[in-house]
Order: C-alpha cells, then sequence, then structure tokens
C-alpha cells in the first residue's frame, strides 16, 4: 500500500530585522566609510537582509541617519533634561553632570563617531545638519546654559555671557572625542581620559566660581 508522499517541510525565512537593528547596523556603517561614502546596501548588508527590507522602514539615506539620532544620541539629551529638576538646588553637580553625563553616554561610545561624522560632512549634507543642530545640539546647549544661569542667580557662578560660554564648555569635550574616535586608535597619548576629565572639569569650576563661592 503506497502512502502519500511527505510534504516537504516549508523554508523558514529569516525572521525580518527590527528598526533598532537596522539602525544599530547604521550607526556602524557611519561611523566606519562616513555619510557620504555609505550606501544603503552597505547598512542592509551589516543587517542582513535585503535591501528592500531597508526600504520598509526608511526610503532614504538621510532618513535612516534620522533614526540613528533620534533612537541614539536623543534619549541621552532627554536625559541631561530630566536632571533639571533632580539637580535644581546644586547647580555645580548639575553641570557636572550634564557635561560628564555626554561623554558617558555619547563621547565615549560609537555614537561619538556622529559627532566627528557631522563635522566632518555638514556643509555637503545641510539638511541632516539642520536636524542635528535642532535635535541635538541645540538642545545640548541649552542643557548648559540653564545650569550656568542657575548657578549665577544662586551665586555660586560669577555672571558670564550665557550665549557665548555653553559652545566654550563643549569643545574640550568635543576635542576629546575627535581624539577618541581618530588618533586614538593609532596614536598612543600620555594623558588618560579620567585625567583629562577630571581637569577639564577643575578648570571650568575656578573658571566659573563667583568669588566668595564655596569651593565643592
Amino acid at each position: 500500500m503506497s502512502g502519500t508522499p511527505a510534504k516537504a517541510a516549508p523554508r523558514r525565512r529569516r525572521k525580518e530585522a527590527r528598526p533598532q537593528e537596522l539602525t544599530a547596523a547604521a550607526l556602524a556603517v557611519f561611523v566606519e566609510k562616513g555619510f557620504s561614502a555609505a550606501k544603503l546596501d552597505d547598512v542592509a548588508a551589516r543587517a542582513g537582509v535585503s535591501k528592500g527590507t531597508l526600504y520598509l522602514y526608511f526610503d532614504s539615506k538621510e532618513a535612516l541617519f534620522k533614526a540613528v539620532i533620534q533612537e541614539g544620541v536623543v534619549p541621552a539629551i532627554e536625559e541631561g533634561e530630566a536632571m533639571l529638576e533632580n539637580n535644581a538646588d546644586d547647580p555645580v553637580q548639575l553641570l557636572r553632570c550634564i557635561l560628564f553625563g555626554w561623554w558617558e553616554r555619547i563621547g565615549s561610545t560609537e555614537l561619538g563617531g556622529v559627532s566627528k561624522l557631522m563635522l566632518s560632512e555638514a556643509r555637503n549634507f545641510p539638511e541632516v545638519a539642520a536636524y542635528y543642530q535642532e535635535a541635538v545640539i541645540q538642545r545640548g546647549l541649552n542643557l548648559i546654559r540653564t545650569a550656568l544661569a542657575r548657578g549665577i542667580a544662586q551665586g555660586m557662578f560669577r555672571p558670564v555671557d550665557l550665549e557665548a560660554t555653553p559652545p566654550v564648555l563643549i569643545a574640550p569635550l568635543l576635542h576629546l572625542t575627535m581624539w577618541h574616535h581618530s588618533f586614538a586608535a593609532c596614536c598612543d597619548s600620555n594623558v588618560s581620559v579620567e585625567s583629562y576629565l577630571n581637569t577639564y572639569f577643575d578648570l571650568v569650576m575656578n573658571g566659573l566660581r563667583a568669588p566668595g563661592a564655596i569651593r565643592e
């Protein structure tokens, strides 16, 4: 008695990548190749999906970059904004948390490569640069500006230009980020990151402290 031929088991398709997996692959490709040289084919290959799958979620390289910022960098900015309430009565600690938090969450991680990328390619991609300026730079500078204003109001900091000072304070951290994502990979440095950060904040506080303010 002949039996019914067994049906071949259906081929299992790879579970489609989630958007978070695609943005993680995009971050790696953008940092490695730069925004201009990176291709959606590269991102799809890094994520292990087809280009068609990538287009189900993102219709352009610019949209993908914005998603990388929204998922990776913006949450760090939101954490900083939450600190405005948690450290309302301690502007020194607030400023330290904002500046050091930026390094810990962004500068020292793969996301720091985005800062390097924007500094080098912003002029060629004005739409992307405008988004980064609004979503990251302006919000980050406003955090620092708020901490400074509180310190001045409480007599902890001497009066400073609240527009000019925040970019000056973030500049040494950007320098450290650029080093971390470029020269540090091939050149030795005699200065540790911890020493750099502690010296940086010591200089910041000595420059900001109002005459007669209590040392922290």
